[in-house]
Protein backbone atom coordinates (compact mmCIF):
# COMPACT_ATOMS: atom_id res chain seq x y z
CA UNK A 1 0.00 0.00 0.00
CA UNK A 2 1.44 3.11 -0.57
CA UNK A 3 2.24 5.70 1.85
CA UNK A 4 1.43 9.20 2.00
CA UNK A 5 3.11 11.05 2.23
CA UNK A 6 5.12 9.33 1.40
CA UNK A 7 8.22 8.12 3.64
CA UNK A 8 10.79 6.99 0.46
CA UNK A 9 11.29 8.64 -1.87
CA UNK A 10 13.68 8.56 -5.22
CA UNK A 11 14.34 11.32 -7.40
CA UNK A 12 15.55 10.78 -10.79
CA UNK A 13 16.17 14.74 -11.49
CA UNK A 14 18.20 16.65 -9.46
CA UNK A 15 15.52 19.69 -9.38
CA UNK A 16 13.35 17.83 -7.32
CA UNK A 17 16.53 16.30 -4.51
CA UNK A 18 16.91 20.18 -4.43
CA UNK A 19 13.45 21.17 -3.79
CA UNK A 20 13.00 18.46 -0.92
CA UNK A 21 16.19 19.67 0.95
CA UNK A 22 14.92 23.23 0.34
CA UNK A 23 11.66 22.22 1.99
CA UNK A 24 13.68 20.00 5.16
CA UNK A 25 12.07 16.90 3.77
CA UNK A 26 15.61 15.55 2.43
CA UNK A 27 15.57 12.72 5.21
CA UNK A 28 12.64 11.39 2.50
CA UNK A 29 15.22 10.61 -0.34
CA UNK A 30 16.68 7.01 -0.66
CA UNK A 31 17.93 7.84 -4.33
CA UNK A 32 19.18 10.18 -6.22
CA UNK A 33 20.08 10.80 -10.22
CA UNK A 34 23.84 10.70 -10.78
CA UNK A 35 23.52 14.09 -12.11
CA UNK A 36 22.25 15.58 -8.63
CA UNK A 37 24.91 18.01 -6.83
CA UNK A 38 22.94 20.37 -4.61
CA UNK A 39 23.33 20.52 -2.07
CA UNK A 40 26.85 20.15 -2.16
CA UNK A 41 26.82 17.15 0.33
CA UNK A 42 23.74 14.68 -1.69
CA UNK A 43 26.39 12.87 -3.44
CA UNK A 44 28.06 11.79 -0.08
CA UNK A 45 24.58 11.60 1.70
CA UNK A 46 22.33 9.60 -0.72
CA UNK A 47 22.88 6.59 -3.04
CA UNK A 48 23.11 7.23 -6.88
CA UNK A 49 20.59 5.30 -9.04
CA UNK A 50 20.23 7.01 -12.50
CA UNK A 51 21.69 8.23 -14.79
CA UNK A 52 19.02 10.92 -16.86
CA UNK A 53 17.60 8.37 -19.41
CA UNK A 54 19.18 5.43 -17.81
CA UNK A 55 18.65 3.95 -14.33
CA UNK A 56 19.68 0.85 -12.28
CA UNK A 57 15.76 -0.85 -11.88
CA UNK A 58 16.66 -3.29 -9.24
CA UNK A 59 18.99 -0.89 -7.12
CA UNK A 60 15.70 1.22 -7.42
CA UNK A 61 13.62 -1.24 -6.33
CA UNK A 62 15.81 -2.87 -3.52
CA UNK A 63 15.15 0.70 -1.85
CA UNK A 64 11.29 0.13 -1.59
CA UNK A 65 10.39 3.77 -2.55
CA UNK A 66 7.08 5.06 -1.71
CA UNK A 67 7.35 7.48 -4.77
CA UNK A 68 9.41 7.97 -7.14
CA UNK A 69 10.27 11.48 -9.37
CA UNK A 70 10.76 11.69 -12.57
CA UNK A 71 10.82 14.52 -15.66
CA UNK A 72 9.33 14.30 -18.80
CA UNK A 73 8.72 11.79 -21.75
CA UNK A 74 12.90 11.32 -22.09
CA UNK A 75 12.74 9.10 -18.91
CA UNK A 76 9.74 7.19 -20.22
CA UNK A 77 11.31 4.14 -20.77
CA UNK A 78 12.57 4.05 -16.61
CA UNK A 79 8.95 4.98 -15.54
CA UNK A 80 7.45 2.29 -17.46
CA UNK A 81 10.05 -0.10 -16.26
CA UNK A 82 9.08 0.91 -12.62
CA UNK A 83 5.39 1.02 -13.27
CA UNK A 84 4.99 -2.22 -14.69
CA UNK A 85 7.00 -3.38 -11.25
CA UNK A 86 4.23 -1.97 -9.01
CA UNK A 87 5.78 1.64 -8.13
CA UNK A 88 4.31 4.79 -7.80
CA UNK A 89 5.11 7.48 -10.06
CA UNK A 90 4.87 11.28 -10.43
CA UNK A 91 6.32 12.89 -13.65
CA UNK A 92 6.97 16.56 -13.72
CA UNK A 93 7.05 18.40 -17.15
CA UNK A 94 8.26 21.93 -16.37
CA UNK A 95 9.45 24.00 -19.47
CA UNK A 96 9.53 27.45 -18.25
CA UNK A 97 9.14 29.62 -15.00
CA UNK A 98 6.03 29.14 -14.39
CA UNK A 99 6.13 25.09 -14.74
CA UNK A 100 9.06 25.38 -12.04
CA UNK A 101 7.19 27.14 -9.61
CA UNK A 102 4.35 25.10 -10.06
CA UNK A 103 6.44 21.96 -9.37
CA UNK A 104 7.65 23.19 -5.96
CA UNK A 105 4.22 23.46 -5.15
CA UNK A 106 3.26 20.41 -6.20
CA UNK A 107 6.18 18.74 -4.67
CA UNK A 108 5.20 20.74 -1.47
CA UNK A 109 1.84 19.32 -1.38
CA UNK A 110 3.31 15.52 -1.98
CA UNK A 111 5.30 15.42 1.30
CA UNK A 112 2.66 17.37 2.69
CA UNK A 113 4.49 20.34 2.90
CA UNK A 114 2.06 22.62 1.18
CA UNK A 115 2.65 26.03 3.59
CA UNK A 116 6.48 25.73 3.30
CA UNK A 117 6.89 24.85 -0.45
CA UNK A 118 4.14 28.09 -1.06
CA UNK A 119 6.37 30.21 0.70
CA UNK A 120 9.25 29.39 -1.42
CA UNK A 121 7.90 29.71 -4.07
CA UNK A 122 6.53 33.35 -3.23
CA UNK A 123 10.14 34.32 -2.17
CA UNK A 124 11.47 32.89 -6.09
CA UNK A 125 8.66 35.24 -7.48
CA UNK A 126 9.71 38.16 -5.67
CA UNK A 127 13.51 37.31 -6.39
CA UNK A 128 12.46 37.46 -10.05
CA UNK A 129 10.04 40.50 -9.74
CA UNK A 130 13.25 42.72 -8.04
CA UNK A 131 15.71 41.51 -10.47
CA UNK A 132 13.36 42.36 -13.52
CA UNK A 133 12.55 45.46 -12.16
CA UNK A 134 16.54 46.25 -11.80
CA UNK A 135 17.10 49.83 -13.81
CA UNK A 136 19.55 49.10 -16.40
CA UNK A 137 21.17 51.32 -19.29
CA UNK A 138 19.79 50.82 -22.95
CA UNK A 139 20.10 49.22 -25.37
CA UNK A 140 19.96 45.70 -23.62
CA UNK A 141 22.11 43.15 -25.01
CA UNK A 142 21.33 40.42 -27.06
CA UNK A 143 21.77 37.03 -26.35
CA UNK A 144 22.21 33.48 -27.87
CA UNK A 145 22.11 30.55 -25.28
CA UNK A 146 24.10 27.46 -26.48
CA UNK A 147 22.59 24.59 -25.24
CA UNK A 148 24.40 21.76 -26.95
CA UNK A 149 27.13 22.66 -29.76
CA UNK A 150 26.86 19.60 -32.60
CA UNK A 151 24.19 20.06 -33.84
CA UNK A 152 23.45 23.94 -32.32
CA UNK A 153 20.60 23.94 -30.10
CA UNK A 154 19.33 26.83 -28.17
CA UNK A 155 15.86 28.56 -27.08
CA UNK A 156 15.39 26.36 -23.59
CA UNK A 157 12.14 27.84 -22.71
CA UNK A 158 13.02 28.88 -18.91
CA UNK A 159 16.16 30.28 -20.06
CA UNK A 160 14.90 32.57 -22.48
CA UNK A 161 12.51 33.95 -20.02
CA UNK A 162 15.37 34.47 -17.34
CA UNK A 163 17.33 36.46 -20.44
CA UNK A 164 14.97 38.44 -20.11
CA UNK A 165 14.20 39.24 -16.65
CA UNK A 166 18.27 39.80 -16.35
CA UNK A 167 17.66 42.23 -18.60
CA UNK A 168 18.96 41.11 -22.10
CA UNK A 169 16.86 40.17 -25.14
CA UNK A 170 16.66 36.60 -26.71
CA UNK A 171 18.13 36.53 -29.96
CA UNK A 172 15.44 33.46 -30.82
CA UNK A 173 13.10 34.48 -28.49
CA UNK A 174 10.21 31.77 -30.42
CA UNK A 175 12.30 28.68 -29.74
CA UNK A 176 11.19 28.62 -26.58
CA UNK A 177 7.80 27.45 -27.09
CA UNK A 178 9.87 23.80 -28.23
CA UNK A 179 10.06 21.39 -25.97
CA UNK A 180 11.74 19.03 -28.16
CA UNK A 181 15.29 19.79 -28.05
CA UNK A 182 15.54 18.40 -32.12
CA UNK A 183 13.14 21.08 -32.62
CA UNK A 184 15.39 23.68 -31.53
CA UNK A 185 18.04 23.01 -33.52
CA UNK A 186 19.57 25.69 -35.96
CA UNK A 187 21.99 26.92 -38.13
CA UNK A 188 25.59 28.74 -37.72
CA UNK A 189 24.21 31.28 -39.95
CA UNK A 190 20.94 32.46 -37.89
CA UNK A 191 23.15 33.04 -35.25
CA UNK A 192 25.66 35.29 -37.05
CA UNK A 193 22.81 37.13 -38.76
CA UNK A 194 21.58 37.94 -35.39
CA UNK A 195 24.89 39.43 -34.24
CA UNK A 196 24.36 38.90 -30.76
CA UNK A 197 26.29 40.92 -28.23
CA UNK A 198 26.90 38.05 -25.27
CA UNK A 199 27.19 34.36 -26.05
CA UNK A 200 25.91 32.03 -23.18
CA UNK A 201 26.89 28.36 -23.29
CA UNK A 202 26.09 25.37 -21.12
CA UNK A 203 26.54 21.88 -23.15
CA UNK A 204 24.57 19.67 -21.10
CA UNK A 205 27.33 18.06 -18.86
CA UNK A 206 30.40 18.69 -21.09
CA UNK A 207 32.93 21.62 -20.71
CA UNK A 208 32.40 24.46 -23.27
CA UNK A 209 35.41 25.02 -25.21
CA UNK A 210 35.21 29.03 -26.28
CA UNK A 211 37.92 28.52 -28.71
CA UNK A 212 35.46 26.03 -30.92
CA UNK A 213 32.88 28.61 -30.87
CA UNK A 214 35.18 31.57 -32.01
CA UNK A 215 36.66 29.23 -35.02
CA UNK A 216 32.95 28.57 -36.95
CA UNK A 217 33.05 30.17 -39.97
CA UNK A 218 31.87 33.51 -40.19
CA UNK A 219 31.22 33.93 -36.68
CA UNK A 220 34.32 36.56 -35.59
CA UNK A 221 32.04 39.08 -37.29
CA UNK A 222 29.81 38.59 -34.27
CA UNK A 223 30.24 41.24 -31.42
CA UNK A 224 29.96 38.55 -28.34
CA UNK A 225 32.78 36.99 -30.04
CA UNK A 226 35.10 40.17 -31.16
CA UNK A 227 34.63 41.58 -27.66
CA UNK A 228 35.40 38.45 -25.66
CA UNK A 229 31.62 37.83 -24.35
CA UNK A 230 31.66 34.17 -24.44
CA UNK A 231 30.62 32.93 -21.55
CA UNK A 232 29.92 29.32 -20.23
CA UNK A 233 27.01 29.15 -17.39
CA UNK A 234 27.53 25.25 -15.66
CA UNK A 235 24.62 22.87 -16.44
CA UNK A 236 23.68 22.16 -12.79
CA UNK A 237 23.11 25.90 -12.47
CA UNK A 238 21.09 26.63 -15.57
CA UNK A 239 19.65 23.15 -17.38
CA UNK A 240 17.80 22.08 -14.61
CA UNK A 241 14.30 23.45 -14.21
CA UNK A 242 14.60 24.07 -10.77
CA UNK A 243 15.41 26.25 -7.81
CA UNK A 244 19.18 26.28 -9.19
CA UNK A 245 18.37 27.87 -12.03
CA UNK A 246 16.01 30.57 -10.59
CA UNK A 247 18.70 31.82 -8.47
CA UNK A 248 22.81 30.73 -9.24
CA UNK A 249 22.05 30.25 -12.65
CA UNK A 250 19.60 33.55 -12.91
CA UNK A 251 22.49 35.22 -11.03
CA UNK A 252 24.84 34.28 -13.45
CA UNK A 253 23.37 35.38 -16.67
CA UNK A 254 23.01 38.53 -15.27
CA UNK A 255 26.81 39.15 -14.36
CA UNK A 256 27.54 37.98 -17.82
CA UNK A 257 25.17 40.54 -19.22
CA UNK A 258 26.45 43.14 -16.85
CA UNK A 259 30.01 42.60 -15.84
Amino acid sequence: MRQFPPRRIVCLTEETVETLYLLGEQDRIVGVSGYAVRPPGVRRDKPRVSAFISADIPKILALEPDLVLAFSDLQADIVADLVRAGVAIHVFNQRDIAGVLAMIRTLGALVDAAERAERLAKQYEQRLAEIAAASRPSPKPKVYFEEWDDPLISGIGWVSELIEIAGGEDILPNLRFHQAAKDRIISPDTVRDAAPDVILASWCGKKVVPERIRQRPGWNEIPAVRNNRIVEIKSPLILQPGPAALTDGLDAIVKALWP
